[in-house]
């Protein structure tokens, strides 16, 4: 199996099945071919066993879509503010863990 074959079906068992909600397993999906960046893959669901054809375009060496709903004053706001870290993040954790009071008076 090609490496971007392995990554296609790892990025697939993110997906549901759409009869029954169970997360696909990878030794259910089959690649079936790929016409530039077009796959198309034949999945079956290991809980319901209903098959399913997908059509994925994935897009190689390029940079993903920047999403977001900010808008771009806060972009820019946020842009240039430090990156929050693994430990700023356990520091919250950790500050709400044994936090108990007004959540709304916190942020506010």
């Amino acid at each position: 199996m090609l490496p971007i074959e392995s990554l296609i079906k790892k990025l697939i068992t993110s997906s549901k099945c759409e009869v029954c909600g169970q997360h696909y397993e990878m030794k259910n999906i089959d690649v079936l071919g790929h016409e530039r960046e077009i796959w198309f893959l034949k999945i079956r669901c290991s809980a319901c066993h209903c098959e399913s054809l997908m059509a994925a375009v994935i897009r190689e060496n390029r940079l993903a879509e920047f999403v977001t709903d900010l808008t771009e004053s806060e972009v820019r706001r946020f842009k240039s503010t430090p990156e929050i870290t693994a430990d700023d993040m356990l520091d919250m954790h950790n500050f709400l863990k044994g936090f108990d009071g007004d959540i709304s008076q916190l942020l506010s």
